[in-house]
């Protein structure tokens, strides 16, 4: 079962690169099921608005690359560990493109149901993001 499981959030990240390269949200209907549940700080919950996230971070960040550090898997849940790297060319929540390289980590639990992701918990390094955005300041730079 373990192996199954991984098989499906391999599935999901091979997926999710090609949706980020095409635009097609709607490919990662394969591996996410209609009832998925997405719980990540600020991220829209439900599958719709998980799958208009990601286009709205698509259209700031450019020629994503990502590689899967980790994997683990027990029973129905799945863990993996990311590095990423994209290009900042449009705008990204409101911040102007910087037009260069950003990079990030993230920590991800999926749970497994019948083949399909239903419900999965995401945690990235958004502070860290910011700074290289420059809209926070490194530490002992910022305003008084």
């Amino acid at each position: 079962m373990s192996e199954a499981n991984k098989a499906v959030v391999r599935r999901f990240d091979e997926l999710f690169g090609e949706c980020w390269r095409t635009g097609d949200v709607d490919i990662l209907d394969e591996v996410l099921a209609p009832n998925f549940v997405y719980h990540s700080p600020g991220a829209p919950p439900d599958l719709g608005g998980f799958k208009q996230s990601l286009l709205m971070v698509g259209a700031g960040l450019h020629d994503l690359q990502y590689t899967v550090e980790d994997l683990f898997a027990e029973g129905d849940k799945v863990a993996d560990r990311i590095k990423w790297q994209a290009t900042h060319q449009g705008e990204l929540m409101g911040i102007p493109p910087i037009g260069d390289s950003v990079r990030g980590t993230e920590k991800h639990i999926s749970r497994i149901a019948e083949g399909r992701i239903v419900e999965r918990w995401g945690q990235g390094d958004n502070l860290g993001m910011m700074r290289q955005l420059g809209v926070v300041p490194p530490p002992g730079q910022g305003g008084s």
